[in-house]
């Protein structure tokens, strides 16, 4: 069904709150579900709210003075922090580890992907979805997918029974900036596509800057939609977010409430919505049998706050990859807890297998590990990672290696640093400690035997490429194309 430019602005026009969806509820149809069957035989829901672009520091639970976050400090107070847990220093390549388990660059997916792009995860990657309907999971995506917008790509053919949400950044449709002067004899600046809202593989609405102020709210109630709709079988939501990326869009409801400009604004949006997602797991009585993950896809920008954290999103220092983590599982996962061991983003995909009880295939290599015992608070539990390697953007050469409390830079210039008593990576403690350099350095030269320190190793695998890649385009009775 298709949505027209005029029944989406009155919707967007429309005032803030829960009963105002109605009219795009009507407008877009809600997610299919199979015929209602039994209870989930024991195997626990899993719901992966994946923020962009959200700094170490922009939550009360990790520091925050700036931004009012009600709804994670108790999420953190009933559950476990986790603050040395890592993901990529960009959205592509964070994806990518979150959904294969696996770094960026052995899947060769290493950089950004742009609108109209040729590339895209390929699938002999079998990702979390993939993995999980063969046990009986219900799935959905909702919000920033970022994988590759090709039809063959999409969510839909990634083992999501739905998908609702922008195929990559919200920055990569037309520019919200007003033109600035150019040069009489300057070049056009190449026409940008516009932004495609996508339901399931068809684009129901090209999004405007306006429109986007309505995503958060959007994104929250479908969620609350497939989980209602799923309360009796077991479960997958993705719910990545569109939310901090720039440029900024919180809804009417939030706007200029916080004490942090229209960054704070969306950052305390971002907590309701979390807020609304726990509330509707507590009052369906699911909350013993759902585990909840929060965390963001890589560091803050300048715009945010990454804490005590050195650096910033597209780096390989702590501000560009430690995210803000929450884990959320009554009477599984210890309240009130904090863990700092090593955790990642690729150790999501053998966890949730794990838990819902299956195993994670032996026919190639998965670098995350399976965290049960760290996400369960488990006595003396251990990271299971001797090392955790930083993988730089572009080609994805080798910066810097994790281990223990010790990070050993390799580029752009070798230096160590003691995490545990300098988290800021103020000062270099290489020459008091030659054998931990030594140490990290033959952790590096295997790695160069594996993925390689410059350029791909012989463990990097192929992204997919399609010959003609095509835009995603409305092609609705409003269209422009028509």
């Amino acid at each position: 069904m298709n949505v027209t430019r005029r029944g989406f602005v009155k919707w967007t026009c429309a005032g803030a709150g829960a009963a105002l969806l109605a009219p795009w509820n009507r407008l877009v149809r809600a997610a299919e579900t199979a015929p209602a069957g039994g209870p989930g035989g024991g195997k626990p829901n899993f719901i992966v709210i994946y923020m962009d672009d959200m700094g170490y520091g922009d939550v009360a639970p990790f520091g925050s003075k700036k931004n009012r976050t009600p709804n994670l400090d108790r999420m953190a107070a009933e559950g476990t922090r986790f603050t040395s847990f890592y993901a990529a220093p960009l959205c592509t390549a964070s994806r990518t580890t979150l959904m294969t388990g696996c770094y960026a660059k052995r899947c060769s997916m290493p950089a950004v992907l742009f609108p109209a792009g040729a590339v895209g995860l390929s699938h002999s990657e079998k990702i979390i979805p993939e993995r999980l309907k063969p046990l009986g999971y219900s799935t959905m995506c909702i919000g920033k997918w970022h994988l590759g917008d090709q039809p063959e790509y999409l969510p839909t053919r990634r083992g999501f029974d739905h998908y609702l949400g922008l195929p990559y950044s919200n920055d990569m449709g037309p520019s919200e900036k007003p033109p600035a002067k150019k040069a009489a004899n300057a070049k056009p600046a190449p026409k940008r596509l516009p932004l495609p809202l996508l339901r399931d593989e068809q684009v129901v609405q090209e999004v405007k800057p306006a429109d986007q102020d309505r995503l958060v709210e959007l994104y929250t109630q479908e969620a609350i939609k497939f989980i209602k709709a799923n309360k009796d079988r077991p479960f997958f939501l993705y719910l990545p977010h569109t939310a901090v990326h720039n440029p900024h869009h919180p809804g009417e409801a939030f706007k200029g409430k916080s004490a942090n400009g229209v960054y704070g604004d969306w950052v305390e949006e971002s907590d309701w919505s979390v807020g609304q997602v726990l509330d509707t797991v507590r009052s369906l009585g699911l909350a013993a049998r759902t585990l909840v993950l929060f965390t963001s896809d890589n560091g803050g920008t300048k715009t945010g706050d990454n804490g005590p954290l050195r650096g910033f999103k597209g780096s390989t220092w702590e501000g560009g990859v430690r995210e803000p983590t929450i884990a959320w599982w009554p009477g599984h996962v210890p309240a009130g807890r904090t863990c700092d061991e090593i955790a990642c983003t690729m150790d999501v995909l053998p966890t949730l297998v794990h838990l819902a009880g299956g195993e994670v295939p032996a026919d190639r290599a998965i670098d995350g590990r399976d965290i049960r015992p760290l996400l369960l608070g488990e006595p003396g539990a251990k990271t299971p990672h001797e090392a955790f390697y930083y993988f730089a953007t572009g080609v994805g050469n080798l910066d810097a290696v994790r281990s223990g409390p010790w990070k050993y830079r390799l580029q752009p210039e070798k230096a160590l640093y003691n995490l545990d008593k300098d988290i800021g990576e103020t000062t270099d403690v290489a020459a008091a400690n030659p054998d931990v350099v030594k140490r990290m350095q033959a952790l590096a030269e295997r790695m160069d035997k594996d993925l390689g320190v410059a350029g791909c190793g012989p463990g990097c695998r192929e992204h997919a490429t399609v010959a003609s890649p095509q835009p995603l385009l409305f092609s609705g009775p409003d269209s422009p194309a028509k």
